[in-house]
């Protein structure tokens, strides 16, 4: 499963920066960072120098440098135990599980390093409650979570 693993990790990665270049491109010319799609979803700008959901999302001046750096590291640390794993699996769910773990992990990595901070731009909400906003490496990460939940609590049995 080592090859679709990591086809996958490698498409999600390259999806993960397409997206968030054409969103970057988009808001370049405007001067304003929001874009009303639909009544429950907003396109937006927003750069996420912590980690899942804002938290120690803090800025150069109050130690996001080190946060980005620190979490860059944590990040190809789990990146490397997650194809060494990769490399002992048979089923292919868990497979391409992994897969999308290590593109998404991949793809803020190379956020952090090229604007010291994660592009976030999808922003769901109900009236006046917010979800945080993420992009589409959190989606590959948070999907191939569930699936290796699925493959563990459930195609096992």
């Amino acid at each position: 499963m080592l090859i679709p693993g990591l086809a996958t990790a490698i498409i999600v990665a390259i999806l993960d920066q397409l997206s968030k270049a054409a969103v970057l491109a988009h808001f370049a010319g405007h001067g304003f960072d929001a874009d009303r799609v639909t009544p429950f979803f907003n396109l937006v700008l927003t750069l996420n120098r912590g980690m899942s959901f804002g938290l120690f999302n803090a800025g150069p001046e109050e130690g996001g440098t080190l946060n980005a750096l620190l979490f860059s590291l944590a990040a190809v640390v789990i990146v490397a135990c997650l194809i060494y794993w990769l490399r002992r699996v048979s089923s292919p769910v868990l497979g391409i599980a992994i897969g999308l773990v290590v593109g998404g992990a991949i793809g803020n990595v190379v956020d952090r390093i090229r604007h010291g901070a994660v592009v976030d731009f999808l922003d769901f909400h109900i009236g006046y409650w917010h979800w945080p906003a993420f992009n589409l490496a959190d989606s590959a990460i948070c999907l191939g979570v569930a699936m290796m939940l699925f493959d563990g609590l459930l195609l096992r049995r």
